[in-house]
């Protein structure tokens, strides 16, 4: 058993062996190239780059409800930049309804959030109508069907159309200021 072992071992350190010191197999090849480029490049600069950039207006309060509105305009002669922030009512809203809420006082919380047409409409189709001057159920339904023109939260077509035109006036100014820095 011994003698078979040993024959093993010595025909793998013999084929071992012999690999090492085999041959390497060399082969030859020759390559010759030539690369010729020729260019011109001219770079002419007549006027600088536009430079207005808006101002970067953050939110650095999560408690804030407001939302920052920058832009800018650049021909070649002249660039100017703007922002401003702009108020979130609805925000503002929800915000302090959750505060009067957090505070116990449940029904000023609802009182806040019916100021919103949208809450108010549906608490009445709810069955369910906005508290009104201290009164809640059916004592607020019966204040609330009386003629109260300045009880009610106003119109939110209202509030659009004004916002509508504060906003047409301002794109119509912006366009002529843009009309005349391009002339």
């Amino acid at each position: 058993m011994r003698i078979k072992l040993s024959a093993v071992i010595a025909l793998v350190l013999l084929l071992i062996g012999t690999q090492a010191y085999a041959e390497p197999i060399v082969t030859e090849s020759t390559s010759n190239s030539t690369v010729t480029t020729n260019g011109n490049n001219n770079t002419t600069v007549k006027s600088p780059p536009p430079s207005a950039i808006s101002p970067s207006i953050n939110n650095s309060n999560a408690d804030l409800c407001t939302m920052g509105v920058s832009g800018a305009v650049q021909t070649q002669i002249l660039g100017i930049s703007a922002g401003k922030t702009v108020r979130d009512m609805n925000c503002e809203r929800l915000k302090l309804s959750k505060t009067m809420y957090d505070m116990g006082m449940k029904v000023a919380a609802v009182s806040i959030m019916c100021q919103d047409e949208r809450v108010f409409n549906a608490m009445e189709m709810a069955g369910t109508p906005c508290p009104y001057l201290g009164k809640i159920g059916a004592e607020a339904q019966a204040e609330w069907g009386s003629p109260k023109p300045k009880a009610r939260p106003v119109n939110l077509t209202e509030e659009r159309t004004k916002s509508d035109e504060t906003v047409k006036t301002v794109t119509t100014l912006g366009g002529l200021l843009l009309l005349l820095l391009l002339l």
